[in-house]
């Protein structure tokens, strides 16, 4: 299969168009630039001013404000001579959709316009409709009516656009052909570009963003590889995740869904989707595009010194589909690899004393009046340690890896299985006949031959994948595709180790190396780890969203969190939440935090909030319910895409979701944990 990006083992960054955006250049190998949103009024030309200055101080490359009708439009112009004449000449982007009339105005005012081709001409209202090609190419000819004025003013006034592709709204015309798809998304942006292009005007980025990491990596990868095929040329990606959501779980999701396409060197700008005051929103682009800094500089070195000892091997072809889910197939081994679901592993190595108590952490809480152990959702299924001693029952649930050594010695070898380090392993004459696990660094391409001949022996083995590598993803993956080749099926488990000082780095860290594998299917456990114990905490307006009391916890909620996004494990509940924009009709971030202090304990239900109607009910894609703003002050509830209840007064619009949630019997009373 043909590759979608310049090379999966070396980092290298995809060659696309350059594109100017007033003195900005992106694409062509510039730096990845970074941008975010107001969410302000936009018809407040003080307000968006002050919070656009904001942003650009915070480190905002582009601005993007929205432009839902023509007044909107025309205020662009106030916005932008008052930033001008304080100073600050960072490209202001208008986000248009639904009205064709304001992106032709903002055109001539801002130096880019962002159009959603879902929604800027075609209508949507969920319904399947039969197109013959004759029809179809009709339609098409009544889009390029509409769309091109705009183009031609664009070329005119030097005016960069963004084609920007939502999952949730594509258009009843793409979905009736193409079904709800990452091909559906990619076709969507292709009939515009195709538009722009039979104009002469290519000063064009694109995106394809879904609140699913799944489908957002799926369709930029598509998209890359349908416009080489197609053009020769790529244009260039604005990266984004819609929807992330808010604290640790909006970080976790944008970072795996924009770090697993900067890995393999897609992407040219991005946004990280906050519900949370914009600027907060640049230090995590900051900290995901200083990674691939990093890799680029490394990259040039090991050329340039020509070293290649520890180069990846070569992957010239795919051995699977880069464009869909499928998830490796992996043998049973107790209760990891098949069609379990992925196994997480909490380290207890640095744990002086474990106790009962030592467990809570990962999920694990002893009633001694019941003598009953308290189980959540989110409840390790593995705990590894050294030299501690365990003196307690341990909840039938969670056994302990420990040292070969150790476990020679010790008597339950149902509970306890033993961990062996490569060389000590490769020096055994007789495997194990049992379940153990195997820690093997990838970035040792001279034990490579070694260990899969050892795997090949031995039916019980787990191996544990961890590289030293500095690019280190592509390296663990370039080995599991290895093990596709040769159709060895021992599970995997995806370790990643981070040394990193905040929080806001680890999480990242963690998201993308082990994520991005994930989102392959090349996982059957997750292992975190961290020379960092103490983390700074994490506050966002004020708020601290994670304090890392406890390193476990911070280690095994992160694990879960991991796996909820890439759709591997669902272990709690899913909030689909907007960023906010100046669209939105009641404050995100409280309404956010009331619904989740109420829904949070319903496992699995996916919930949507969403600012206003340009937001739902298409961009909430794969909701199971939506919270979505109606008018000022009004909220109209979804079942999935259908309306339950219209202008709900928001003093009571959460009540009225628990009752809609009680009447489709998914609410169930939040009492704590399960019971062993």
């Amino acid at each position: 299969m043909q590759l979608y990006c310049e090379s999966l083992t070396t980092y290298k960054r995809l060659s696309t168009v350059e594109v100017k955006i007033g003195d900005l250049l992106l694409g062509n190998h510039h730096p990845i630039r970074v941008q975010t949103m107001t969410t302000t009024d936009t018809m407040d030309t003080q307000a968006t001013v002050a919070q656009t200055i904001r942003c650009i101080e915070a480190g905002a490359e582009l601005v993007r404000i929205t432009a839902p009708s023509k007044k909107e439009a025309e205020n662009l112009q106030l916005i932008k001579d008052e930033l001008r004449k304080r100073g600050y000449n960072t490209p202001l982007v208008a986000d248009i959709h639904f009205t064709p009339n304001a992106a032709e105005i903002a055109a001539r005012i801002v130096e880019k316009v962002r159009v959603n081709p879902g929604n800027y001409v075609d209508k949507k209202k969920f319904e399947f409709i039969e197109y013959t090609d004759a029809d179809y190419q009709e339609e098409i000819e009544r889009i390029r009516e509409r769309f091109t004025p705009l183009v031609k003013i664009c070329k005119e006034y030097g005016t960069a656009m963004r084609i920007g592709t939502n999952h949730g709204s594509l258009s009843d015309r793409i979905m009736s052909r193409y079904g709800d798809s990452p091909m559906g998304m990619v076709e969507s942006a292709m009939e515009f570009l195709r538009i722009a292009r039979d104009e002469a005007y290519h000063n064009i980025i694109l995106s394809m963003k879904s609140s699913n990491p799944q489908v957002m990596v799926q369709a930029y990868r598509m998209l890359a590889q349908t416009m080489q095929q197609e053009f020769g040329i790529c244009y260039p990606l604005h990266l984004g995740v819609t929807e992330a959501g808010d604290g640790e779980d909006g970080r976790i999701k944008s970072a795996i869904g924009i770090g697993t396409l900067l890995e393999d060197g897609l992407g040219d700008t991005i946004r990280v989707s906050l519900t949370e005051d914009p600027e907060f929103e640049i230090p995590v682009c900051i900290d995901l595009v200083k990674r691939y800094a990093i890799r680029s500089e490394q990259s040039k070195k090991e050329q340039i010194s020509g070293e290649n000892s520890t180069s990846i091997p070569l992957l010239t072809s795919m051995s699977y589909s880069p464009f869909e889910y499928k998830r490796r197939e992996s043998r049973v081994i107790g209760n990891t690899g098949g069609k379990h679901v992925p196994v997480v592993i909490a380290g207890y190595q640095t744990v002086g004393k474990i106790t009962p108590q030592s467990l809570e952490s990962i999920g694990y809480r002893y009633d001694p009046q019941l003598d009953k152990w308290n189980i959540s959702d989110g409840a390790a299924d593995f705990i590894f340690i050294t030299d501690q001693q365990i003196d307690f029952a341990l909840p039938g649930t969670l056994k302990v890896i420990c040292l070969q050594q150790r476990w020679k010695g010790i008597s339950n070898k149902e509970k306890y299985l033993p961990f062996f380090q490569t060389e000590e392993y490769l020096e055994q004459k007789d495997f194990p006949k049992s379940a153990h696990f195997v820690l093997f660094d990838t970035a040792r391409t001279d034990l490579w031959d070694d260990i899969l001949k050892a795997v090949q022996q031995n039916s019980e083995i787990i191996l544990c994948l961890e590289s030293s590598h500095w690019h280190a993803m592509p390296s663990v993956r370039r080995f599991i595709a290895r093990l596709i080749e040769m159709k060895i099926s021992c599970p995997v488990i995806i370790r990643v180790e981070s040394s990193k000082d905040s929080i806001d780095e680890q999480l990242i860290h963690f998201s993308t190396e082990a994520g991005a594998l994930f989102l392959e299917g090349m996982g059957d456990g997750i292992w975190l780890w961290n020379k960092k114990a103490q983390l700074q905490n994490m506050v966002v307006s004020g708020r601290t969203y994670l304090e890392v009391k406890n390193n476990q916890q911070f280690l095994n909620n992160t694990a879960f969190s991991i796996l909820q996004a890439t759709r591997t494990r669902i272990s709690k509940t899913e909030y689909i939440s907007c960023p906010s924009c100046g669209r939105t009709l009641f404050d995100l971030q409280e309404t956010t935090a009331k619904i989740r202090a109420v829904t949070h304990h319903l496992k699995g239900v996916k919930i949507a909030i969403m600012g206003c109607i340009v937001n739902g009910p298409g961009e909430m894609a794969d909701a199971d319910f939506g919270y979505v703003g109606s008018g000022p002050g009004k909220i109209t509830l979804y079942k999935s895409k259908e309306i339950v209840k219209r202008n709900v007064d928001s003093d009571v619009a959460v009540e009225e979701l628990i009752s809609l949630l009680k009447e489709s019997e998914v609410w169930v009373e939040p009492e704590g944990m399960n019971k062993e």
